[in-house]
C-alpha cells in the first residue's frame, strides 16, 4: 500500500508463523507429516499467509516448507531467510513450487544484537539489507523485510535500514518487536512514524512477542496505526512467552469494528477452535482453560448472575458467540462396529485428511480403543490422529505388549514387549510408580536413555471411560523433543508418548536434523 493513503476499509492480511516462530517453543518438534496436517488446516481457516519454516536451519525445515510449498492450496507460502545470499537461495529452493511464494528476510538492527551477535556496523547491516533483499527480489516479487529487535533499535538507523529495503525491492516492512519489549501506544506511534517517513508502496506488517503480556494489544495498536498485516501464532505459541494470538487478534478486529472502521479479515471463524485443538495436539502444548477465545472455559459461566443473565440472553455476559468460532461444534459419534469406510468418511468431514499407511493405523488404534469405549466422538478422533501422525513418519518401535503392577505395599514394577522390523524385544524394570516403571522398561528395551523433563495429561472427553491423552517433553544427548500417546489407560498412554518421543530421537538422530542457526525475527 501507499504509505500517505487512507488506511479505512482495508484488508488486514492475517500471517500466521505457527509452523515457524511457534516451533520454536522449548520441546516442539513437528514432523513433516504434522506440520502439513496443521498447514491444511491453517489453509481451511483461510489465512492469507502460512510461513512454513525456516529452509536454511536444518534439513528437516527445508523438506517441511517444500512439502507444503508443493500441496498446500490457498494461503501464499512464506520461507524465512537471513540476508547471506546462500540462505536466500536455499529459501526459494523450497518455496519455488509454491502456487505464490514470499521470501521473509531478516536482520538485526539493535545495538545489542549487532555488537553481540552479528559482529557488524551499522554500513555493514545496510549493505546486507541491500544485498539479501535484492537477491530474494531476484527470486519472487513478494518481498518481506524485517529489522529484528526493531522496538529497540535507534529511529534513525531504523528509517535508514527500511528505506534501503525498499529500494532494494521489498513489498512488505514488518516491524517485530523480538523481545516483547513495546507499549501499545509506544508501539503504535513507532508504527505511524514508519508510515511517515519511509515513502513506497509497500504494506507495513507488525510481529510482536508476549514477554510482558501485551502481544496481541501491540499488534492491535499497530493495526490501529496503519499496519494492514500482522504476524500471529495459533494458541499464542513461539519463543518464550510466546507470540501474538491468532485467535484474538481476529475475533478484536471482529468484534471491535468500531475501533477498526472499515477493516477486515477473510479468516474463517468458525474453523478457529479445531485449528486450535489441532496444534494444541501436535505440538503437546495445552491451552490453558481460561485462554481467550479458545480456552476450556471462555464460554462457561459458574457464577449464578452469570448463568442467570447468559439463559436470559447470551449477551448479557458473552461478547462473542460460541459457535462464529467453532467452539459448539457438532458431536460426531462412532462406536466399535464402525467400518472403515464410515472411519474414513467422518476423517474427511472433519477436515483431516488422512491416507495410506498412516490411514491404516488410525483405523487400527481407532478399533483397538473402541473396544474400550462405548463411544468414539469428533474430539477422540482428533487425539487419535494426532498421535498415529506423530507415530507414521517414522516408527523404530511399536507397543506391542505392556504389563504393570504395583500399589500401597509393592515396588511397581512393568514388562513391556516392543517390535522393531519384525524383531521383538523385552525390557523390564522396576519405578517410583507405574508410569516411571513402564518409561524406565521402555529405555530398556529400545536401548534409549532419555530424560523425561515434562509430562502433562488430560482427559479428551468427560465420562469414566474418556482417553486420557498424555504429551511429554524428553531430552537425550541435546536433544529435546515431544511425545504424545492415547488410551483410556493413563498408564499406557504415557508409555506410548514415551515411546513416540523415542522414535522422535532416533529420527532425529539419524538425519542429523539439528538447527544450524539461530532464528528471528
Amino acid at each position: 500500500m501507499d504509505n500517505k493513503t487512507d488506511t479505512k476499509g482495508e484488508h488486514l492480511i492475517i500471517f500466521d508463523t505457527t509452523l515457524r516462530d511457534g516451533e520454536q517453543s522449548p520441546g516442539i518438534s513437528l514432523d513433516t507429516a504434522e506440520k502439513l496436517e496443521i498447514a491444511e488446516q491453517l489453509a481451511r481457516l483461510n489465512v492469507d499467509y502460512i510461513e512454513a519454516g525456516f529452509p536454511v536451519a536444518s534439513q528437516g525445515d527445508f523438506e517441511a516448507v517444500s512439502a507444503i510449498a508443493k500441496s498446500v492450496e490457498g494461503p501464499i507460502i512464506a520461507g524465512l531467510s537471513r540476508t547471506q545470499l546462500h540462505d536466500v537461495d536455499r529459501c526459494w529452493d523450497a518455496l519455488k513450487f509454491a502456487e505464490k511464494a514470499r521470501i521473509h528476510v531478516f536482520i538485526s538492527t539493535s545495538p545489542s544484537h549487532m555488537e553481540h551477535m552479528l559482529h557488524m556496523d551499522q554500513a555493514q547491516v545496510l549493505a546486507e539489507v541491500k544485498s539479501g533483499v535484492g537477491r530474494a527480489r531476484e527470486h519472487t516479487d513478494d518481498v518481506e523485510f524485517s529489522p529484528q529487535d526493531a522496538t529497540r533499535t535507534p529511529l534513525d538507523f531504523m528509517i535508514e535500514v527500511l528505506n534501503a529495503a525498499i529500494e532494494a525491492g521489498a513489498t512488505c516492512l514488518n516491524i517485530p518487536d523480538t523481545v516483547g519489549y513495546g507499549i501499545p501506544w509506544d508501539f503504535g506511534a513507532l508504527i505511524s512514524y514508519v508510515r511517515k517517513m519511509v515513502p513506497g508502496e509497500y504494506i507495513l506488517s507488525t510481529h510482536c512477542h508476549n514477554d510482558l503480556g501485551l502481544a496481541t494489544a501491540n499488534s492491535l495498536a499497530g493495526v490501529q496505526a496503519g499496519a494492514r498485516q500482522v504476524e500471529v501464532c495459533v494458541n499464542g505459541i513461539g519463543e518464550r512467552a510466546g507470540n501474538a494470538a491468532l485467535e484474538e487478534v481476529v475475533m478484536a478486529v471482529n468484534i471491535r469494528s468500531d475501533q477498526f472502521p472499515g477493516v477486515t479479515t477473510t479468516v474463517n471463524t468458525s474453523e478457529i477452535a479445531k485449528t486450535s485443538r489441532l496444534v494444541a495436539r501436535l505440538t503437546g502444548y495445552p491451552v490453558q482453560y481460561n485462554k481467550a477465545v479458545v480456552g476450556r472455559n471462555a464460554f462457561a459461566h459458574e457464577s449464578g448472575i452469570h448463568q442467570h443473565g447468559v439463559l436470559a440472553e447470551r449477551s448479557t455476559y458473552e461478547i462473542i458467540e460460541a459457535s462464529s468460532v467453532g467452539q459448539a461444534g457438532r458431536q460426531i459419534v462412532l462406536g466399535k462396529h464402525s467400518g472403515r469406510h464410515a472411519f474414513s468418511d467422518t476423517l474427511e468431514k472433519m477436515g483431516l485428511k488422512v491416507q495410506g499407511d498412516t490411514l491404516n493405523a488410525t483405523f487400527n488404534r481407532f478399533k483397538e480403543l473402541a473396544d474400550r469405549k462405548v463411544q468414539i466422538t469428533e474430539a477422540d478422533l482428533e487425539a487419535i490422529v494426532a498421535e498415529e501422525l506423530g507415530t507414521a513418519v517414522s516408527s523404530e518401535f511399536v507397543l506391542e505388549e505392556l504389563e504393570v503392577s504395583g500399589g500401597t505395599v509393592a515396588q511397581p514394577m512393568a514388562r513391556v514387549v516392543i517390535d522393531k522390523d519384525g524383531t521383538k524385544s523385552e525390557g523390564k524394570a522396576e519405578g517410583n510408580g507405574m508410569i516411571d516403571a513402564a518409561c524406565n522398561a521402555l529405555s530398556n528395551a529400545t536401548g534409549v536413555n532419555a530424560k523425561l523433563s515434562e509430562f502433562n495429561v488430560s482427559a479428551v472427553t468427560g465420562g469414566i471411560d474418556a482417553l486420557g491423552d498424555v504429551v511429554i517433553q524428553v531430552e537425550s544427548n541435546g536433544i529435546k523433543v515431544s511425545g504424545r500417546g492415547v488410551s483410556t489407560d493413563v498408564v499406557e498412554a504415557s508409555a506410548r508418548a514415551y515411546l513416540n518421543a523415542v522414535n522422535r530421537i532416533l529420527r532425529m538422530q539419524a538425519k542429523g536434523d539439528e538447527r544450524e542457526v539461530e532464528i528471528g525475527p
